[in-house]
């Protein structure tokens, strides 16, 4: 079924920024999507309009409740080449197992598909092509309902802003250090860990403080039962290396779906890398470091693709991987990712969308 995105047209558009000093979500394009739900109506009045506030009761539920959700996907162009799109079916998929999640209505997949596209098509322009450059795509949903009854919302807003952005880390592929977390806890299996919706990430912030506080980039989270097996890293997936096989974290309730890992696991058994989904302790992963056999570690996640660990502190021992450099496996699966993502190399599963 085809979806007619009626399109208003700002009438004065934003200088756009150099390209070469762009950072990650500090600029956002001239237009943006939204479409309203209520209870009455369902989903309806989808647009897409000039980029500007939104109004909100002080009494949404939004504010109160953290009935929300979002996402995060990217859309890529080569100087002359056409706009390509990474797996966004997944992402719009994972959106609405996060809403159903959080008691928020489902979205039509191909509606909002259709919406991310003609958004796309009217602020083309501001996709940027410089090297480790592109467009960051935000769809997010927010409950409205002006009550402070502690129930679903029976309205909501869906929305989708652009942002033209750099690499996510300064350090870019360059790894980071990584300080293992044994007070704060990020999520426990039959919470919404699998969800990603804002809560998620506030309950985050106070631990990825301390870790920068003592000159770390981000944490390595342990679950929230025993406290000793790893879940995530930073707000990424995350991948180890350990005699010759690849060990990530087995999906358990509390760990995020994430599109780059199925991705990543996708790419290494396509190579023919030996690749494990189970749970890993963290004492099992000092004793390989102390055997000499973690090889390499690194997050994976729309923002930054692939981000190397050079280092892990686990209570005060400093656990240093492949002398600090990035790995070549680290490397090779950012290079072939990115690859495709760019168009610049054969896309051998068909995950890449052209915008016609």
């Amino acid at each position: 079924m085809a979806h007619a995105i009626p399109v208003e047209r700002t009438t004065a558009s934003k200088a756009k920024p150099d390209a070469s000093t762009l950072v990650f979500g500090k600029h956002f394009t001239d237009h943006m999507f939204i479409m309203e739900y209520n209870s009455g109506q369902g989903w309806h009045d989808p647009r897409v309009v000039p980029y500007q506030p939104i109004s909100l009761d002080p009494a949404a539920k939004v504010f109160h409740y953290g009935q929300t959700v979002f996402e995060g996907m990217k859309a890529y162009k080569t100087p002359g080449g056409p706009v390509l799109l990474f797996r966004p079916f997944k992402n719009l998929q994972r959106l609405n197992r996060s809403n159903a999640r959080l008691s928020i209505p489902p979205i039509d997949e191909d509606l909002a598909m259709a919406a991310l596209k003609q958004l796309l098509k009217v602020d083309e322009d501001w996709i940027p092509t410089d090297e480790g450059t592109s467009l960051y795509i935000r769809p997010f949903v927010v409950s409205t309902q002006a009550t402070l009854g502690v129930s679903p919302s029976e309205s909501y807003y869906f929305m989708i802003i652009l942002s033209p952005v750099g690499s996510y880390y300064a350090e870019g592929i360059n790894p980071v250090t990584i300080y293992v977390e044994s007070e704060y806890v990020r999520a426990v299996t039959g919470g919404v860990g699998n969800a990603k919706t804002g809560g998620n990430y506030a309950a985050g912030l106070k631990a990825q403080e301390e870790a920068s506080g003592k000159g770390y980039s981000q944490v390595l989270w342990l679950d929230g039962v025993h406290r000793k097996y790893i879940e995530e890293v930073g707000s990424m997936n995350v991948f180890f290396k350990v005699a010759g096989k690849v060990v990530t974290p087995a999906l358990n309730g509390s760990i995020l779906d994430g599109v780059t890992r199925d991705s990543v696991i996708q790419v290494l058994k396509h190579w023919g890398v030996e690749v494990e989904e189970r749970t890993i302790s963290i004492d099992e992963l000092v004793e390989a470091y102390r055997k000499g056999t973690l090889e390499e570690a690194f997050g994976t996640g729309t923002a930054a693709v692939i981000s190397p660990i050079g280092e892990l502190n686990w209570q005060g021992d400093k656990l240093t991987l492949n002398g600090g450099r990035t790995g070549p496996l680290s490397a090779r699966v950012y290079d072939f990712m990115t690859g495709i993502q760019r168009g610049a190399i054969e896309d051998p599963f068909g995950w890449v969308v052209k915008l016609e």
